[in-house]
C-alpha cells in the first residue's frame, strides 16, 4: 500500500463531518453577520492579477496550519473576497441574496448528492420536482397538460425551449437528419444574450435571430413585430419562434406579452417567454399583470436564483404542453431509460440536457411548504415598489434622471452631467466599483451610458438609495476624485 494512502473511513466518518461543519456554519454565520451590516462595504474590491497571485500562492502560505486551522482560514478568505449580496448596499446584478434556510438545503443536497434524472438516483427530489413545476404552469394558466421541470440556469432553460421550439415549428426533422433550411427567432433588441447565444448553438448562425425594434421603454414595439417576420422571410428564414422578455434584462420592462402570443399563434409560431427575472410576479396579485399574455406561451422558464430568494443555480422551464418536454430530445440509453406508452414522468433525463443533476428542488418545495405562495408576493412587492420609490425620488431631483419607465426592481438612472455624460457616467462607476460600500452595475442604452441597480435584497431600503444619490453627489462635487470629471 501506498505510504500516501488516506484513511478513508475516518474522512467519512460522522464525528469529523460534525467537527467540520460546526466549524464552517460557525464562518458563515460570521460571514451573515458582516454581510448585512450596511456600514461595511459590498465588496472590496481586487484586481483580478492581484487576486490570482493570493490564491495561487495560498497553499504554501498556509501550510504550516493544522486541518482546522486551514479550513477556517479557507473560509475567511473565500469570504472576504466575495460579493456580499446580503448587504443592503449590494444593488448589483440579478442574483438573490438566498435566505439562510434555503442555502441549508444546498448542504443537504451536497451531502446525499441525489440526483434525479434517474428516478432511482433521486425519488424525493423527483416528486417535489414535478409537484413545484405543476404549481408554476397552474400558475401561469395553464391546465394538467402542461408539465415542467428545473435545469442549471436561464441559458440552459432558454436553449431547451428553444430546442423544442425547432422540434414542433421546424418543417424538417433537425433532430436526426440536420439542418438543411436557415431558421429564424423574431425576439427583442433588448433580450438577454443567451437568447441570441442559444440560437447560435442551435445552428441558426448571427442572421437567425431577428430583433423586433423596442420603443422609448424598451420593450417590442407591437407595430414592429410583423415587420421583423416579413424582414426573415425576405432572408430565406423560416421562422419557428417568437420570445417575450418578462423583463428585459437591461431595463427590467416587460414585453407587450399578449401581443406577441396573438402575433405566434396568427403565424403558427412557438411562443416563449424569458421569464427568469420576472417570472414570480405571476404570485403577486399587484403586479401579475405585467405577466397578462403568458397563457399563449408554449414555454416559460422561471430562476429561482433571481427574485424567489434562493442560491443559484435552479430555473425551471414550464411546458404548456406535457408532450412538447418528452419528446424534444428522443434518445434512448437503455441502461437508463426504458421506452414507456404511459407517462413516465419520474425520468428526467428524458427531458433535459443533464443526466445528473443537483438536488435543486430542494429550496423550492421547502419555501413553498414553509411560508407559502405569500413569501413570493410580498417580496415581489416589496421589491418593486422600492424600484417605483427610488426612481420617483430621481426624477424629483435636478441632478439625476432615470432612462425609462420602471416595471420590476430594476432601475436604469444617471447623473447629468453638462458635457460628456456617457464618459463622466462611467468613470463615476468605475470610481464607486473600488471607493464606495455600494456595489452597482452599468449598461448601455442607445449608445447611452447609465448607472444600473436591481434591488434583489429585501434589507435594502430606500434610505440605503437615497444615501447613494447623495454619495454620488459628493463624489461629483468634490472632482478630487475623478481626474476627468467636469461639470
Amino acid at each position: 500500500m501506498s505510504t500516501n494512502s488516506f484513511d478513508f473511513e475516518q474522512l467519512y466518518s460522522a464525528k469529523g463531518f460534525h467537527e467540520d461543519g460546526t466549524l464552517l456554519l460557525s464562518e458563515l454565520t460570521a460571514y451573515l453577520q458582516q454581510a448585512t451590516d450596511s456600514k461595511a462595504p459590498a465588496l472590496s474590491y481586487v484586481e483580478p492579477d492581484e487576486m490570482l497571485r493570493y490564491w495561487q500562492s495560498w497553499n504554501e502560505e498556509n501550510q504550516h496550519l493544522s486541518d482546522s486551522e486551514r479550513i477556517k482560514k479557507f473560509c475567511t478568505d473565500l469570504l472576504s473576497n466575495t460579493n456580499h449580496l446580503q448587504n443592503p448596499k449590494y444593488v448589483g446584478h440579478q442574483v438573490s441574496a438566498p435566505l439562510p434556510i434555503a442555502s441549508l438545503m444546498m448542504l443537504i443536497g451536497g451531502t446525499s448528492n441525489n440526483g434525479s434524472a434517474v428516478y432511482e438516483m433521486g425519488m424525493a427530489p423527483t416528486a417535489m420536482e414535478r409537484i413545484v413545476t405543476d404549481l408554476l404552469c397552474s400558475k401561469f394558466g395553464w391546465d394538467h397538460h402542461s408539465r415542467g421541470f428545473l435545469t442549471s440556469g436561464g441559458t440552459l432553460a432558454n436553449l431547451t425551449a428553444l430546442l423544442a421550439a425547432r422540434k414542433f415549428k421546424a418543417t424538417e426533422d433537425i433532430w436526426n437528419q440536420g439542418m438543411q433550411k436557415p431558421l429564424a427567432i423574431l425576439v427583442s433588441s433588448q433580450a438577454h444574450y443567451c437568447v441570441d447565444r442559444a440560437a447560435r448553438i442551435m445552428g441558426l448562425g448571427a442572421d437567425g435571430i431577428i430583433s423586433i425594434a423596442v420603443n422609448e421603454n424598451f420593450c417590442t414595439e407591437e407595430n414592429a413585430i410583423e415587420t421583423a417576420y416579413q424582414s426573415a422571410l425576405a432572408k430565406g428564414r423560416e421562422v419557428i419562434a417568437v420570445v417575450g422578455s418578462a423583463p428585459s434584462t437591461s431595463t427590467g420592462n416587460y414585453d407587450n406579452l399578449e401581443a406577441l402570443g396573438k402575433f405566434a399563434k396568427d403565424k403558427d409560431l412557438w411562443f416563449h417567454i424569458d421569464a427568469a427575472h420576472g417570472g414570480p410576479a405571476i404570485f403577486s396579485k399587484k403586479y401579475k399583470h405585467l405577466l397578462k399574455g403568458s397563457e399563449w406561451a408554449d414555454s416559460i422558464i422561471v430562476d429561482g436564483h433571481k427574485m424567489m430568494l434562493m442560491p443559484a443555480l435552479s430555473t425551471a422551464v414550464l411546458f404548456k404542453n406535457k408532450n412538447h418536454a418528452y419528446e424534444n430530445f428522443n434518445q434512448s440509453a437503455a441502461y437508463l431509460l426504458e421506452d414507456s406508452i404511459e407517462e413516465d414522468w419520474y425520468n428526467g433525463a428524458k427531458k433535459t440536457f443533464e443526466c445528473t443533476k443537483t438536488m435543486m428542488v430542494l429550496p423550492w418545495f421547502l419555501l413553498l411548504n414553509l411560508y407559502g405562495e405569500t413569501l413570493f408576493e410580498s417580496y415581489i412587492d416589496r421589491q418593486y415598489d422600492l424600484a417605483r420609490a427610488f426612481a420617483e425620488a430621481i426624477n424629483h431631483s435636478e441632478d439625476f434622471e432615470t432612462a425609462a419607465r420602471v416595471d420590476s426592481n430594476i432601475v436604469c438612472f444617471r447623473y447629468r452631467f453638462k458635457e460628456n455624460i456617457d464618459d463622466q457616467n462611467k468613470q463615476l462607476r468605475a470610481y464607486l466599483l473600488k471607493n464606495s460600500n455600494y456595489y452597482l452595475v452599468q449598461t448601455r442604452l442607445n449608445g447611452s451610458h447609465y448607472l444600473r441597480v436591481s434591488l434583489m435584497n429585501p434589507l435594502t431600503e430606500l434610505d440605503h438609495l437615497s444615501q447613494l444619490l447623495d454619495e454620488i453627489r459628493k463624489v461629483v462635487k468634490t472632482q478630487k476624485h475623478l481626474s476627468n470629471l467636469s461639470l
